[in-house]
Order: structure tokens, then C-alpha cells, then sequence
């Protein structure tokens, strides 16, 4: 092992979606990882657009746009195109937006981002937001199954939210068959399993339930990228070995490093 190279022997787990999964395989395997992509969610548009598409045909409506990922950018400005309306039909709005990843597809897909929270997580976004969004109309754009703590705060703070479905996500039929080779018995399991969200990690346990597994090998280190993936782990009974700060992909990178490498 190089200090170039220092996961050099490492086998890890990206149980990201596949189109989002490059970056972070890619960082791993130049620290001399053998990466084992295996998403555990398939990103799919949610089963009807109709309440996004009725918000978009009327942001005038709205003075605050909040959003929760890249995904959301992605649908948003999918289903303006399929709409006919230009990306500026959202310049009026403030955009607060949870995570650098959601910032920076923002910003390339050309709109102002007012305000992006410290931490990566709502809890941070509601410190952040402040009273800023009372008396206003919100807009929130999120996955499909989420939590409800960021239009609860806001109401409680006196804004009106409207909360739409932009994406859903499922798990790849493909990656059940995946997970059963990795962790069949007498395999090698994987020295560590990176954890995007809590939804990689609900999902992660119901591929392990399908091919009839009831836990994963103690083995295998579960590295997550926040407080909340860190509590949904926990809540599955695998304490993480080390928790992403910042909460991002090169954060997530170090905490593995730090976890498998914990003297270097």
C-alpha cells in the first residue's frame, strides 16, 4: 500500500444509483479500491406528474422553491421542457437547496441558488431558512416517499407549502442477483458498503431480504454520508464505522478511507 493508494486490497460496496454512482467509484478505484457498484435504487419519474406539472404551470404563485436533490433538478427541468416553459419561469423564486451536489446542478442548470444550509440535511436547511419563508408561498419538490419535517416546520412558521413528487425510486430487479453472488457463502465479503441516503440503505436491506439474508456480515463496514443515513442504519441494527464530514461524496471517500484505514 502507497500513501497514493492506500485502500489498495479494499473491496467496497456502492449500493448508489447507477447514474449517480461515478464519481465516487471513480475516487475509490484511484485510491486502489476494487469497487463493486450494486445500486440499491433506480431513480424513475413518480407515477403521475400531474401535481408538479400543475406547480410549474403556475410558480407565479410561489415566492420559495426548496430542493432536496440533483434528482429533483433533473425532474424539474425535464418536465419544463416537456411543458413548453423556460428554465427563467423560476428566476423570480429564492431556491434553497439541501446539499452541494443539489447547489451545483442549480447552477448549471442556470438559476440562483439564495441559500444552501451547512449541514446537508433538512434539519439545517429549517435553522438556515429561519423566518425568512414566513407568510410566503412555498414550493417543495422532493422523492416521492420522504420525511414531512421541513413543510411541517414551515407551517409551523407560518408559509404556505405545497409538497410535489418529482421522482420515486425502486429497487433494480438486477441488483437481487447481484447481492446474492457478493454475499453467497464462501465469498469474501466486502470490506466496507457506502450509504448515500436513507433510502440506500432501506432498500440495501430489503435486496439482502429477498435473497433470504438476514443481516450483513460483520465484516463489512457501513460508511454513511449523514445523520440521517448514520439513524436509518442504526435503526437496522448496523452501527456505522464512520459517518461522512461533510456530508458529500468526498467526504463520504474520506470517512471510508479513515474507517478501513483507521492508522494511516
Amino acid at each position: 500500500m502507497t500513501a497514493q493508494h492506500p485502500l489498495t486490497g479494499k473491496r467496497i460496496l456502492v449500493t448508489r444509483a447507477r447514474h449517480q454512482a461515478g464519481q465516487l467509484s471513480a475516487e475509490l478505484t484511484a485510491l486502489g479500491a476494487e469497487v463493486i457498484e450494486i445500486p440499491a435504487i433506480e431513480i424513475l419519474p413518480p407515477e403521475s406528474c400531474e401535481a408538479l406539472d400543475k406547480a410549474l404551470c403556475d410558480l407565479q404563485q410561489y415566492q420559495w422553491l426548496i430542493v432536496t436533490s440533483a434528482n429533483t433538478v433533473r425532474s424539474i427541468r425535464d418536465r419544463l421542457a416537456a411543458l413548453g416553459l423556460p428554465i427563467e419561469a423560476l428566476s423570480h423564486l429564492k431556491i434553497a437547496a439541501i446539499g452541494s451536489a443539489t447547489t451545483r446542478a442549480l447552477r448549471e442548470t442556470g438559476l440562483s441558488v439564495t441559500l444552501t444550509p451547512e449541514e446537508y440535511v433538512a434539519e439545517s436547511l429549517i435553522d438556515s431558512i429561519g423566518d425568512q419563508a414566513r407568510d410566503s408561498r412555498v414550493l417543495i419538490a422532493r422523492a416521492a416517499v420522504a420525511r414531512d419535517l421541513i413543510p411541517k416546520a414551515l407551517t409551523r412558521i407560518g408559509a404556505q407549502t405545497d409538497v410535489v413528487d418529482a421522482y420515486r425510486n425502486i429497487i433494480p430487479e438486477s441488483s437481487i442477483t447481484r447481492i446474492a453472488e457478493i454475499f453467497a457463502p464462501g465469498q469474501l465479503p466486502p470490506d466496507a458498503a457506502t450509504f448515500t441516503s436513507s433510502s440506500t440503505v432501506t432498500n440495501f436491506f430489503h435486496l439482502l431480504e429477498a435473497v433470504d439474508i438476514h443481516r450483513p456480515p460483520e465484516e463489512t463496514h457501513a460508511i454513511s454520508i449523514g445523520p440521517i443515513t448514520s439513524q436509518t442504519l442504526r435503526d437496522h441494527h448496523w452501527e456505522p464505522a464512520a459517518e461522512a464530514t461533510p456530508h458529500d461524496i468526498p467526504g463520504l471517500i474520506a470517512a471510508t478511507s479513515l474507517a478501513l484505514i483507521p492508522n494511516r
